[in-house]
């Protein structure tokens, strides 16, 4: 997942896949995850630790051990091996337990009021919500690492992050999660296919319906998504709204502001897909993501919305000659209130239990996954940014320098939604009624009166602890 500036993503899928973890919940919600159940508090290391110092700001102890779990995803788990190598070089007294899942809630949900393993990515379709997790006192503020001393370089650990890193581990006005993967989203086309037919990429929707009979033309549908997990439609359809109304209606739209999905501009962002819906623009077919992102590889389609995990991802099966580049969403052109900003962000969120035996560790181990030395890493096996500044400078990959031309053409203001990770009730609902419209089962307004009715019926629930963001 991966790319830069100012602020956000997910990311997101696994903030991507990332947010999805709302529409399971949580199972136990009436229990609390916390619940105590009787001689279940978790052994710790000494109180008193080992010394602290620059290279050991945490005091980790030499002979203790710290479990790391990883999600095992669209990314891999090979940087956090290469992490590991790194950790071991300062701590070689330190045993790092380290294995990957990609059932994250399931394997890690029931140990969280026991004993929980040390650091968790919490990410992927089966992904703990986050939301819940701070509200009940699971996981561990982690504002002191952001103080703590950079593993490699000079300054603090927050001085090494791109913008939006700490912004989107922030909940609460603490800091939670450590977001390791900086992802852009947008729309991906074949360089080369557009090449040999002398297309030139559309940047709004106008462009985008006047190129799409070319591309019917030759065969191909001129777009695809996954039309089975509702948050990938939704990236694309709240980056449109950004576009279309503007930075404040999507912070009024997080806040609960009265009547937030009715503010000028956004029943057109949405009217543009339910358009793309019904000329038969799609790629027919209930594909996944993995089975339209292949269709896509396969010149079954000419674009496709993800993030920049993709290449990573899709990495066995791309064609020779393939040329993968990423465009920024589409605009709908001279009404927009935002056209230049860009879906990004920090996505893969690395979480500290509140009960985790080996807090300090898991702590120390987070420095090194946000070392020079590990980001780098990150980037040249995943083909995108970590959250670290300059992860990607030494990488050569087309599909990673056209997210990056595109994010150095950014303006400050990037494109980020926080409801999803505020309240899990809406972000099912948003889930539900963004793959509903993509499948001409619903209209732009009566989406519009959907999210309204759902964001009304949380903004009234003195029961769920409000979030706000500036």
């Amino acid at each position: 997942m991966s790319v830069t500036p100012n602020h956000p993503a997910d990311l997101s899928r696994r903030t991507l896949l990332r947010r999805a973890a709302a529409v399971g919940l949580l199972v136990t919600p009436a229990a609390g995850l916390l619940s105590a159940c009787a001689g279940s508090e978790p052994s710790r290391p000494d109180d008193s630790g080992a010394a602290k110092s620059k290279d050991n700001p945490f005091g980790v102890q030499d002979g203790s051990a710290v479990k790391v779990v990883i999600f095992n995803g669209g990314l891999g788990d090979q940087w956090a091996k290469e992490d590991q190598a790194i950790f071991a070089a300062k701590h070689a007294g330190v045993t790092v337990n380290m294995s990957s899942t990609q059932k994250v809630k399931t394997e890690e949900q029931p140990k969280m009021a026991t004993q929980p393993s040390d650091l968790v990515m919490n990410s992927g379709a089966d992904m703990m919500d986050v939301s819940t997790l701070v509200n009940e006192g699971a996981i561990e503020p982690l504002d002191d690492l952001l103080t703590a001393p950079a593993w490699d370089s000079e300054g603090t650990v927050a001085d090494t992050l791109l913008p939006g890193t700490v912004v989107d581990g922030t909940f609460q006005g603490k800091f939670y999660v450590v977001n390791v993967a900086y992802t852009v989203w947008g729309n991906w086309y074949n360089a080369a296919l557009f090449s040999r037919e002398g297309w030139t990429p559309p940047t709004t929707f106008d462009e985008f319906f006047a190129l799409a009979p070319k591309i019917k033309a030759k065969g191909i549908a001129p777009y695809v998504h996954d039309a089975v997990h509702g948050y990938y439609p939704r990236w694309a359809l709240m980056a449109t709204i950004w576009k279309s109304a503007g930075k404040q209606a999507v912070i009024d739209i997080d806040n609960l502001k009265e009547n937030a999905w009715r503010a000028e501009g956004i029943l057109p962002a949405l009217e543009v897909w339910e358009k793309l819906v019904k000329d038969k623009l799609l790629l027919p077919g209930n594909l996944n993501h993995t089975q339209s992102q292949q269709a896509w590889l396969d010149g079954k389609a000419a674009f496709i919305q993800v993030g920049t995990w993709l290449k990573n991802e899709m990495a066995a099966t791309i064609p020779p000659g393939f040329e993968m580049k990423l465009s920024d969403y589409w605009g709908l052109g001279a009404t927009d209130k935002a056209p230049k900003d860009v879906f990004a962000g920090a996505g893969e969120g690395l979480v500290v239990p509140s009960k985790a035996p080996n807090k300090a560790a898991a702590k120390e181990f987070l420095r090194a996954v946000l070392s020079k030395a590990g980001s780098a890493k990150f980037a040249e096996l995943t083909k995108s940014l970590a959250s670290t500044k300059g992860s990607g400078d030494a990488v050569q990959d087309t599909a990673l320098a056209s997210a990056n031309e595109l994010m150095r053409n950014a303006p400050a203001d990037l494109i980020k939604t926080k409801f999803w990770d505020f309240y899990a009730d809406l972000d099912k609902e948003s889930q539900n009624a963004s793959a509903e419209l993509m499948a001409g089962r619903l209209t732009a307004a009566q989406f519009v009166d959907r999210m309204q009715k759902a964001a009304d019926k949380v903004a009234k629930d003195s029961s769920i602890t409000k979030q706000t963001r500036a």
